[in-house]
């Protein structure tokens, strides 16, 4: 047998690119997005208010407005990569009440996302917190145990 050992870091390049806007602003963009990008160490963050599409441009370090890309904990070099944009979302009034994912494409030299196009994400802490659907039986009580 010719067994191969499976790396799950190879993985994220395999999937779509996609950018996510989370409840407090962050931009994360996962790494096959960044990868289509040339992995630049700093962006610039674009709107087009029309159209309802932001736009993400790599930018030298010297760009007074550029944001730095800071990547995701253990995984910088594999994962996704963050942005923080606060100021960029509250600026153009784009929702964050919620988190939501978007689809990705590049448009020249910029990664754009369709405001419109967004599903939201909801995370382990969030299904935590979250009502039971109407027809699950009952939570199990301690007395019950």
């Amino acid at each position: 047998m010719a067994f191969e050992v499976f790396d799950k870091r190879n993985t994220s390049l395999r999937r779509a690119p996609s950018v996510s806007i989370q409840k407090r602003g962050v931009i994360s963009i996962n790494r096959a997005a960044y990868t289509l990008m040339d992995a630049p160490e700093c962006v610039e963050l674009l709107y087009d208010r029309e159209g309802g599409i932001v736009g993400i441009r790599g930018v030298g370090d010297d760009v007074p407005h550029g944001y730095a890309v800071r990547g995701a904990g253990r995984s910088a070099g594999t994962g996704p990569v963050m942005v923080a944009g606060s100021a960029f979302t509250a600026f153009y009034d784009i929702d964050t009440t919620i988190s939501r994912r978007y689809p990705a494409r590049m448009d020249d030299d910029v990664l754009c996302i369709d405001l419109d196009a967004g599903t939201e994400i909801i995370g382990n802490r969030g299904r935590r917190h979250a009502a039971p659907p109407a027809d699950a039986p009952p939570a199990a009580t301690e007395h019950d145990r």
